[in-house]
């Protein structure tokens, strides 16, 4: 059965009422209504005189409905007079009409159609409003979704700097699987009696029982070319660490680069990852910076960005590494190289490249990091600073000369003065090797065993003394 036949009968005799209805309608409860003809022509206007939705409006009588809104919505006005003309009734359609200042106009119609031969009213509701407020909701949300994602990226490279910072990292021959170097983080992890890392057996570095799973974890590397990962404890400690095994092709041979991370907390609550950062990398007296692989900074610690005399990170980031260090971009380009083939360089001698009397020299670690499928490069920047502290003639470096130089001494001063000299050379001597061993002075504090204010407390006397002695 026709919905038509359902239209009330009493509503055809409205249809004379027509432009009366749709006056009633604005003054109710809509911002427009409309007078349609059977041929979808418009009679007649309704809106507020006193704050009309579109000035354009009272120029729409006689013409076709679907030619005063928009190209891409004229197809909804000719479904809604199918609708009305099929059901006497049309669902809600949204439309566009021009405005007087160039703009749209969403408006929400809904029509009945008076009488089975009668006109149509066509009632509408200006959508600008709601469109406002939609456009605030997805500016917000973007805003938001913007912020989470710069929160994020914030995140890995703050990850990736403490990776550089803390990761203990080893280059082991794949074929004997010993170790032929490794970085300073992983000298003091392993440190045995002061013996050196190289030649050493990888797996030896571990407890007895997990022996067995790192030497499965280096063959698995070196047999499937893919990078694998397990947990293990360091030999003579509770430590736990966290082993990844990635393969290496040099010029040199195959080579495996194995990386140890601390895998349990720093400590018994949970720290943010602010605070870790502020304390195992920010606290460093070393620039660090990560970059893609092609050696575009993508992250920097608060201690390069000193060393740079930068304002911040982001006038770092962005840059090449060889607008910050030099002395030529192919010093930079080998090193680079370098460590993208044997995954760990250390200590390469270059210079910082910023608005300085005199270049300052430097030693750079670099290494390979790998996060997920993510692969980037990390840096040590490290001051090379001259000896300080030791007594007249004697290198800080060489004990022997510094021995030979208080013996000299002999005669000319009394021993007790002589003993005074050798400690305090002695001390200033071991703080300057705990300091050039380990990337942080808390690190190099707990070398000494020694708080941190008594480890600057002994920076400072060695300054000042250096001050006062021209060195």
């Amino acid at each position: 059965m026709s919905r038509r036949l359902l239209q009330p009968a009493d509503l055809a005799a409205l249809a004379s009422c027509a432009p009366d209805l749709a006056q009633v309608f604005v003054a109710l409860s809509s911002d427009i209504a409309l007078v349609i003809s059977d041929q979808g022509v418009v009679l007649s206007v309704a809106q507020d005189p006193q704050a009309p939705m579109s000035v354009l409006a009272r120029g729409w009588v006689g013409q076709r409905w679907a030619d005063t809104v928009t190209a891409g919505t004229r197809r909804k006005i000719e479904k809604l007079l199918g609708d009305v003309s099929d059901t006497g009734l049309a669902r809600r359609r949204e439309v566009n009409h021009a405005n007087e200042s160039g703009g749209d106009i969403p408006v929400a119609y809904t029509a009945m159609r008076l009488g089975e031969h009668g006109p149509v009213l066509a009632v509408g509701r200006d959508l600008r409003t709601v469109s406002a407020i939609q456009q605030r909701f997805l500016s917000t949300q973007q805003d938001i979704e913007r912020g989470y994602w710069r929160s994020r990226q914030t995140e890995t490279r703050h990850r990736l700097l403490l990776q550089v910072a803390t990761d203990a990292v080893l280059t082991v021959d794949a074929d004997t699987l010993c170790i032929l170097d490794g970085n300073a983080a992983a000298t003091l992890l392993l440190q045995d009696g002061g013996l050196p890392l190289a030649g050493r057996a990888a797996e030896q570095q571990f407890e007895a029982h997990a022996r067995p799973a790192v030497r499965e974890l280096l063959w698995r590397a070196r047999a499937t070319a893919q990078p694998a990962e397990i947990r293990a404890r360091l030999a003579g400690s509770h430590l736990s660490v966290g082993l990844m095994a990635l393969p290496l092709r040099t010029a040199a041979g195959n080579r495996l680069l194995l990386r140890a991370r601390a895998a349990e907390p720093l400590s018994s609550e949970a720290l943010p990852l602010e605070a870790v950062l502020s304390r195992l990398v920010e606290g460093t007296r070393d620039g660090i910076l990560v970059t893609d692989m092609r050696g575009q900074v993508l992250g920097a610690s608060r201690g390069f960005v000193r060393l740079a005399d930068a304002d911040d990170e982001d006038q770092i980031r962005g840059r090449r590494l060889a607008d910050w260090l030099g002395p030529a971009e192919s010093d930079v380009a080998d090193l680079l190289q370098a460590v993208r083939e044997s995954g760990l360089a250390q200590d390469r001698p270059l210079t910082l490249r910023a608005q300085r009397p005199e270049p300052q020299a430097l030693a750079v670690t670099g290494m390979l990091l790998i996060e997920g499928d993510q692969e980037c490069l990390g840096f040590i920047v490290r001051p090379t600073l001259p000896a300080q502290g030791a007594p007249a003639g004697a290198p800080l470096q060489s004990t022997g000369s510094a021995i030979e130089a208080l013996a000299a001494a002999l005669g000319n001063a009394p021993l007790p003065e002589l003993l005074r000299r050798g400690e305090k050379w002695l001390r200033h001597h071991l703080v300057q090797q705990a300091l050039a061993r380990t990337t942080s002075d808390d690190a190099a504090a707990r070398l000494l065993g020694v708080s941190a204010s008594q480890l600057a407390q002994l920076k400072n006397a060695i300054a000042l003394e250096a001050a006062a002695t021209g060195r």
